[in-house]
């Protein structure tokens, strides 16, 4: 089944076609059949499409919204040049779409029928920068595609809803829960259920033997206690600014700081939201870049003082909420990093884990730097008591495949 995955943003449009069924995911071999991106949709939008094993293309294009950008998506998909192998829209048969937030109603990825786009709907108000975008891309392909074309949503936040009252709810009256949905959700949760399923696979162990600490770390950072295979705790809350530094967002602050800083700049509390969105995190700390490439290099060769400061900062809050979930959960098994950072950066990974040799981890530098560019693999050395690996995480796989089983009607893993 060729399934076409979309991540839609507000001015861009990620995409992947892969080729999965039931057979492919038994031995993992399901095939990539052609990746890229649209950006800067609303005016002249920049095109980058890749068939795997050959150059990208790259080229430029008045695109003036997402259905356009969809319908730009397809026509290259299915022409010569492209060389995919379809030959024609009804090779595209089934549509995968990330949605940031299910909130409490969505545990599981869905079919998308009229009454999952209005309850994605009635997440706006939890998700107003991210489940519009889902909802124009969801849209936008039943335009160019047509209505019957089966689609599936797959929620960020559903991973997460095994975690317990204790680890969900905030100290504030019970009663903002009980009218509001006022919580920690936890985000990135795709990319956990990839982590622990390939650890499962690499180790040959169960879900229930599944007893990890995984980082998420990328522009966007967070971490996550996995417990007999459930989400027992995770980094992000109400929404994905709370947790981890990460590229522009601050990550965990006071609550009293917005009102200060509102009422000595003389700004908005929206302004303030956007200012620890935004403004904040790598970028606010260094003032000069939310991309840890670029300061580690900043670091490196002109001895930056708050290049350095902000990625210590980013490494040492990482660190603590390792420490936390080893308390949660009473030892883990292993920790595992993935995205951009954690799976291209051995500076960052080592940081991490300097000073955890307490409860038995110690880095193998050979390994720790050999283990980039979308290797997989432990980077602690044989007599750690805890091992440390890498596992690049592939969430639209994971897409791709929940979207193969709701059209077939097979039974969705946990």
């Amino acid at each position: 089944m060729n399934v076409l995955v979309l991540n839609c943003g507000s001015a861009t449009l990620k995409f992947q076609v892969i080729r999965t069924d039931a057979d492919r995911i038994a031995d993992d071999s399901d095939e990539r059949v052609a990746k890229g991106l649209v950006d800067r949709i609303g005016g002249e939008a920049l095109l980058n499409f890749q068939v795997p094993g050959k150059p990208p293309k790259r080229s430029s294009s008045p695109i003036r919204d997402h259905r356009a950008a969809v319908d730009c998506v397809l026509r290259w998909l299915v022409s010569e040049e492209a060389e995919t192998g379809l030959r024609s829209l009804a090779d595209i048969e089934g549509v995968g779409h990330r949605v940031a937030h299910g909130g409490e109603r969505f545990t599981r990825s869905s079919l998308i029928t009229p009454d999952v786009i209005r309850g994605i709907e009635d997440m706006i108000d939890l998700a107003p920068l991210h489940n519009p975008h889902a909802l124009r891309g969801i849209a936008a392909a039943r335009e160019v595609l047509g209505r019957d074309i089966p689609m599936a949503a797959v929620f960020d936040t559903s991973f997460h809803h095994t975690l317990p009252e204790q680890a969900y709810l905030y100290a504030i009256p019970y009663s903002l829960y009980r009218r509001y949905r006022v919580r920690r959700y936890g985000f990135h949760g795709t990319s956990y259920r990839y982590m622990a399923y390939r650890h499962r696979k690499l180790t040959g162990t169960t879900r229930e033997q599944t007893n990890l600490i995984c980082l998420h770390l990328g522009n966007g950072a967070s971490m996550c206690a996995i417990k007999a295979g459930n989400s027992v705790d995770t980094s992000m809350g109400f929404t994905p600014l709370e947790g981890l530094v990460m590229g522009s967002r601050s990550g965990d602050i006071d609550p009293a700081v917005m009102d200060f800083i509102a009422a000595k700049e003389g700004l908005s509390i929206h302004d303030v939201d956007m200012l620890l969105n935004k403004q904040s995190g790598l970028l606010g700390i260094s003032g000069l870049t939310n991309d840890m490439r670029e300061l580690e290099a900043e670091e490196s060769e002109h001895q930056d003082r708050r290049a350095r400061l902000a990625i210590e900062i980013f490494c040492y809050r990482a660190r603590k909420y390792i420490g936390s979930y080893l308390a949660a959960m009473n030892g883990a098994d292993a920790i595992v990093f993935a995205g951009g950072i954690g799976e291209n950066s051995p500076t960052v990974r080592a940081r991490i884990l300097d000073g955890l040799q307490w409860m038995g981890i110690t880095v193998n530098e050979d390994r720790n730097e050999s283990m980039v560019r979308g290797r997989e693999g432990v980077i602690s050395t044989d007599d750690s008591r805890v091992t440390a690996w890498v596992i690049p995480t592939d969430e639209e796989l994971l897409i791709a495949r929940d979207t193969m089983r709701l059209v077939h009607g097979i039974e969705l893993p946990i």
